[in-house]
């Protein structure tokens, strides 16, 4: 199912994920799934956020609303009902106890969520919300897209938008604040371009005269909003949509993960390198030919080079092989078939025929002449008992299951099911998926532990 939100707790220590069908699941940094909540019915969930505390989380969801949960236990605490169509995206102040959210409605709204209450509705979009985000430094900034060529900055002390972000030419796809640097803003767009904004610094384009901030009016509250331009951009940072950005918490480097498949890692160049300016990220790949600083033919050579790595590391098709009938548990061992049972002459009784001879193991001793076996087995109730031992023979292990049990700590090996062990399945699975590596070990221990130190134990 197609995962819609994913969002790390302030402490690093859980990730939560959002899916098409409203399930939300826990995640530690092992990605050991450790609980899951339905968290809306029958709507997907488009955003997640975690409370500067971490005991709380919301969800935004297509059917209009929002929803607020304790994170230890899982359980739902309020909703917060309001927008009059899809709620596309949420955020949890850094700080403060203050939830914005964005719609399909075109509206921004911030809200209580100790009430439930919506204290605001911010205007100024045209088009449906894609993503808003509260500075994290200071918080008083809260950045927001739509599907439109502008972004907009609202400053929640006035509670009105103070700069506006142009520059784009397709919409806006997602943005994302420099975790040091409060006046980096970084945008993208549904070109796959990347534009870093300064909000102290207008940048204006040849020919466009500068406008007064709202900062820097007698009237602030009256003032229009200061339009902003990139100081930046990165004109072909993907080939398609970027999707999601985000600062390491250090802000040296930005990743971007775009609808092309490709995941990048982008830093500023070092001090007097502008040989950048003629990649083929700024100017294109056409132009980054003709300059010969971009070629072809070496690039699909080491995208060659990256599937052949893939291949050798076993990154491809990953299907259990089918097993052989006469072998459970092992699969795809040619030879190993179970033989087919001895036969016996007509007339031989074959629980009394001799057993063959076996290097290293003796048969024991034979049966004393005029030994009544009926009259035996009668009075060890119906089963004859084993024979007696030869002097310094080691009896052999008897297992009630079948298999002798693993030593403590030991896992099966995975994709390989052996029969007799508790808990392992040995039911076939022709052509299923199978992982890797390893099962991970459970989770719910470390999250008891870390609730008796005080962590993650629900506020009421």
């Amino acid at each position: 199912m197609a995962i819609r939100s994913i969002r790390y707790s302030h402490s690093n220590e859980w990730l939560l994920s959002a899916d098409q069908d409203g399930v939300v699941k826990y995640w530690q940094t092992n990605f050991n799934n450790v609980q899951t909540i339905r968290a809306h019915d029958d709507a997907p969930v488009r955003d997640v956020a975690f409370a500067p505390t971490d005991t709380k989380f919301v969800t935004a969801a297509d059917d209009t609303t929002m929803k607020i949960w304790y994170f230890a236990s899982g359980t739902h605490e309020s909703t917060l009902s309001g927008h009059q169509w899809d709620v596309k995206c949420a955020d949890w102040h850094p700080t403060k106890g203050l939830i914005a959210s964005g719609s399909k409605d075109h509206t921004v709204r911030l809200w209580d969520p100790r009430t439930g209450r919506c204290l605001t509705t911010l205007h100024g979009h045209k088009n449906t919300l894609t993503m808003v985000r509260f500075e994290p430094s200071n918080g008083v900034l809260l950045a927001s897209c739509a599907r439109e060529q502008n972004g907009r900055v609202f400053d929640i002390r006035m509670m009105r938008d103070v700069f506006m972000l142009k520059g784009h030419e397709k919409e806006i796809s997602c943005l994302t604040w420099h975790p040091i640097h409060s006046s980096l803003l970084t945008t993208a767009g549904n070109d796959g371009s990347m534009f870093h904004y300064l909000l102290d610094e207008q940048s204006p384009p040849a020919g466009i005269a500068a406008t007064v901030s709202p900062y820097d009016s007698p009237t602030p509250s009256d003032a229009p909003a200061q339009t902003l331009y990139p100081a930046h951009k990165v004109l072909h940072a993907h080939e398609y949509a970027i999707w999601s950005m985000d600062w390491h918490p250090l802000g040296h480097v930005l990743a971007s993960g775009s609808n092309d498949r490709a995941t990048r890692f982008w830093t500023r160049p070092r001090p007097g390198d502008d040989s950048y300016m003629s990649d083929r990220w700024h100017i294109g790949q056409e132009a980054a030919e003709a300059r010969g600083t971009w070629k072809k033919a070496e690039a699909q050579r080491q995208q060659q080079e990256e599937e052949m790595e893939d291949e050798e590391d076993g990154l491809v098709d990953q299907k259990m092989p089918a097993r052989l009938p006469g072998l459970p548990g092992l699969p795809g061992l040619p030879g190993l078939a179970r033989p087919a049972p001895a036969s016996h002459p007509v007339g031989i009784n074959p629980e009394r025929a001799q057993m063959l001879d076996m290097p290293g193991f003796p048969n024991g001793p034979p049966a004393p002449p005029g030994l009544d076996l009926e009259a035996l087995k009668k009075a060890f109730g119906g089963q004859l008992p084993a024979p007696p031992l030869a002097n310094g023979a080691m009896p052999m292990p008897n297992f009630g299951n079948g298999m002798p049990p693993l030593p403590p700590g030991f896992m099966p090996p995975p994709g390989f099911p052996l029969p007799g062990i508790t808990g392992v399945s040995d039911a076939a699975t022709n052509g299923g998926s199978i992982r890797r590596r390893g099962p991970l070990p459970s989770q719910e221990e470390s999250l008891q532990a870390e609730m008796r130190q005080g962590k993650f134990r629900t506020a009421r």
